[in-house]
């Protein structure tokens, strides 16, 4: 495992009785002074929030809507380094994102997997490029020892037969050999979830979703001293602070705007799309990698549940981004990349969920093409102590996190927080040893409707609601792999606030399937309702308003 004289290995001390309320965060936000704010409810700000309050700064977290509600719900959901960054010969980011994937194994086994994905390497007319074959050979070596061993299990090369027991559906007939290798997979959304609930429960921090940051409060000297706060409530109120950190996204030109005015855009989103259809239709034990035909890239075709799913694209985004739309050249891209290379013969009608997501690039003049621009992070410091950390990806969050509270500390001239603290911290819901599988032993009634891959050690409270009430037991719906016990857990215990916090983000219905998400919303919203105090006109208009954004998301690209 890497070392790095910015982490801390001194045992971590915890605390316990924090509770994770929207109101009570509410009222600290008001009352209270924090050495840090952040703006930005996704991975990396639920990571800056976890680094710092770990190393006993009061850190407080704001979000516009909901944790991991933008590109950290909407991702490839991999834990990885990035096999095509070697042929990029960004050597130094595969190796610094592996050695982040075995820390987040060991700090999260709950909510990440091993996962093997296969290279399936097909002949043109019965012929297979020798020098193509040598350098995917040599590529995977290289990412072994760069860090891929990391994870106990080394790539292997595969006869015909024995690639297509793990994918069946691969195109037999130009089908040669293939490889296989070892990366991780997770829950984006309830990963992102887990390390803003540990900041909170764990270390005292305070984080609040649907509370936007409307200003920047500056000293007399222009100095950062505050964020001004508007709630969907229609409330407002000043939140009192050392320094900020801008953790926000492809929203981080806009928060840039609140504290320079006039500054330029430093970034250039990239959108990525994902379909799913049902699992059944690839048959694929295994996570594979195909080529697109008439391009340099590759997808992914990856089993999660019961859907598998396709992606991603990689394009210049220049629309809306709130609400980033897929197009049927994006489907059709996706569908024709797996069908040329698999039997499946999926159509349009087989889709059963789509989501896209933006990637929030730094702009690089030397890139004409998204896909060829750096996924490193940038850290930066405004006049005011305002400090931005922008780029990035999934896997490596803990160090950006790491590398933005190191420049608060700095600015703030700090020597008494330390390093960082998060290099074997474990996350809410991790066991204390990780045993080979997961315990199984569960409530009967229930153990085959909810996962402890979206608990772990928390599951038990899960499986008590539905044991006190019959109902909760019940699915959500029979396409769906939720209970509706679930959705009362997100309500009391995971400040879920709105239907689709819980459909979306909390579990990870839409997802799975869409249109089935929308069937049971009105039986999940009524259940909601006498948790979260909706009157009958607000659980009405949260079904309307979770319909109206499937069919939207299921027919806008059709």
């Amino acid at each position: 495992m890497l070392r790095s004289p910015r982490y801390s290995r001194r045992p971590v001390p915890r605390q316990s009785g924090g509770t994770f309320s929207r109101d009570e965060a509410l009222r600290r936000l008001s009352e209270e002074h924090f050495d840090v704010v952040i703006i930005g409810g996704g991975i990396t700000g639920a990571g800056c929030l976890l680094d710092a309050a770990s190393r006993g700064l009061s850190a407080a977290l704001i979000e516009k809507d909901d944790f991991a509600s933008g590109t950290s719900s909407k991702s490839s959901k991999l834990v990885h380094g990035g096999l095509r960054y070697l042929q990029q010969r960004r050597v130094v980011l595969v190796y610094e994102a592996l050695a982040e994937r075995q820390r987040l194994l060991h700090n999260a086994p709950h909510l990440v997997r091993i996962l093997p994905f296969l290279i399936p390497v097909f002949s043109t007319d019965g012929l297979i490029n020798p020098k193509a074959a040598r350098a995917l050979g040599t590529a995977m070596w290289a990412y072994d020892l760069t860090g891929g061993l990391r994870i106990g299990k080394k790539h292997q090369r595969l006869s015909a037969g024995a690639a297509l027991d793990l994918f069946p559906t691969l195109s037999p007939d130009r089908l040669d050999h293939g490889y296989i290798y070892y990366d991780c997979e997770t829950d984006d959304a309830r990963l992102t979830l887990a390390v803003v609930r540990t900041a909170v429960l764990d270390f005292g921090a305070v984080a609040a979703n649907r509370a936007t940051a409307a200003g920047i409060l500056k000293s007399a000297s222009g100095k950062c001293r505050g964020v001004v706060v508007e709630t969907t409530e229609g409330d407002s109120f000043d939140i009192s602070c050392d320094t900020v950190i801008s953790a926000a996204g492809v929203w981080s030109d806009e928060v840039r705007s609140l504290d320079e005015q006039e500054a330029a855009a430093r970034l250039r989103p990239a959108k990525g799309i994902h379909v799913g259809v049902p699992r059944e239709m690839f048959a694929n034990e295994a996570a594979a990698v195909v080529p697109v035909s008439g391009d340099k890239r590759s997808i992914f075709i990856i089993p999660w549940e019961k859907i598998t799913y396709l992606g991603t694209t990689d394009t210049d985004y220049e629309g809306d981004i709130d609400n980033p739309s897929s197009t049927l050249d994006d489907v059709e891209y996706l569908l024709k990349a797996a069908n040329d290379n698999t039997s499946a013969n999926v159509g349009l009608d087989d889709i059963v969920s789509v989501w896209s997501g933006l990637r929030p690039l730094v702009k690089d003049s030397k890139s004409q093409s998204t896909a060829d621009m750096s996924r490193r992070h940038s850290i930066t410091t405004s006049p005011s102590g305002v400090v931005s950390v922008v780029g990035g990806k999934l896997t490596t969050y803990r160090k950006m996190a790491s590398d933005a509270v190191d420049e608060v500390l700095q600015h703030l001239d700090r020597d008494d927080a330390g390093l960082s603290r998060t290099l074997n911290l474990k996350l809410r819901g991790a066991p204390e040893e990780v045993p080979e599988k997961v315990s199984e032993k569960v409530s009967e009634k229930v153990s085959e409707k909810t996962s402890v891959g979206r608990y772990g050690t928390e599951e038990a409270q899960v499986h008590a609601l539905a044991e006190t009430d019959p109902a909760l037991s019940q699915p959500m719906h029979e396409d769906l792999p939720y209970i509706m016990a679930e959705a009362t857990y997100a309500a009391r215990f995971e400040m879920a606030v709105t239907l689709d916090d819980v459909l979306s983000r909390r579990t990870r219905a839409r997802l799975q399937n869409a249109r089935a998400s929308a069937d049971a919303a009105p039986a999940v919203a009524e259940l909601l309702a006498g948790d979260l105090g909706w009157s009958q006109e607000r659980t009405k208009d949260e079904i309307e308003r979770y319909r109206r954004s499937v069919e939207t998301e299921m027919c806008d690209w059709r």
